[in-house]
């Protein structure tokens, strides 16, 4: 796939060594909301990578401010923690509003950047909110399966997304996640330990989103997540394979 070459493999992403997210993009965040994100950034990564396998590549660095749509397979409830982890860009994800009812934990998920959406909404006001977060320069992940796969495999690449990339203005990065899955399926009620890997594509630039039709842009995202899946999967089951050799 075209841009594909000169990717790096990053076990501690990005290049950076358990670095937590630069405080550069971190305007307008609380103190709080900084030294909650700090911490736990470093504390799950570490674990991710010395105890579960966790693997990152990008095709290239993120652009590290302004808006950007973060486009993921999404094969667990693992997925968001997993692409937080993965990059030193503070990444938004969205949260029903329900789960800002009990407030201690509405601060917890308010400092971690989550985008409140309500269900029973209609469904521009939903993306108004996730377009507003774009035009204020955050990195929002929008899973276009719609729901974690049920067997593994990536579903349907649905093109609602399109409309928010337009509208803000912003360019989109494909990221395809493979192993968690297997980690924690639907049907498990606790996650188990396993191979996890990231593959980063290159970034879409917005100029380019701006003069493809909604129908081309969902073609060419899904095009590059089923590439990027197909390279994950390749990747991680190579590792596997040459531990097992070593082993024996």
């Amino acid at each position: 796939m075209m841009g594909m070459m000169g990717m790096r493999d990053a076990s501690d992403g990005e290049g950076n060594r358990a670095a937590p997210p630069a405080r550069a993009g971190a305007g307008g965040h609380s103190l709080f909301g900084r030294w909650l994100y700090d911490a736990l950034w470093v504390l799950c990564r570490t674990l991710a990578v010395s105890l579960g396998g966790f693997r990152v590549r990008f095709a290239e660095p993120l652009p590290r401010r302004g808006g950007l749509l973060v486009l993921a397979s999404h094969q667990s409830n693992l997925d968001p923690l997993l692409l937080g982890l993965a990059t030193n860009r503070r990444l938004s994800s969205v949260a029903r509003s329900s789960l800002y009812r009990f407030k201690p934990f509405a601060a917890v998920i308010t400092a971690l950047d989550a985008v409140p959406i309500d269900p029973n909404a209609s469904m521009m006001t939903s993306m108004k909110a996730i377009i507003g977060r774009l035009r204020d320069g955050g990195a929002v992940v929008i899973f276009p399966e719609g729901t974690r796969t049920a067997t593994g495999r990536m579903g349907e690449i649905k093109g609602g997304f399109t409309l928010l990339a337009k509208k803000a203005g912003v360019p989109i990065v494909t990221v395809a996640i493979v192993g968690a899955y297997e980690c924690w399926p639907r049907t498990r009620l606790l996650p188990r330990p396993g191979r996890i890997r990231l593959e980063f594509g290159p970034v879409i630039p917005a100029a380019d989103i701006a003069a493809l039709d909604d129908r081309a842009i969902q073609a060419l995202c899904a095009a590059r997540l089923h590439d990027l899946d197909a390279t994950a999967r390749r990747l991680r089951d190579g590792v596997r394979g040459r531990a097992s050799a070593a082993a024996r």
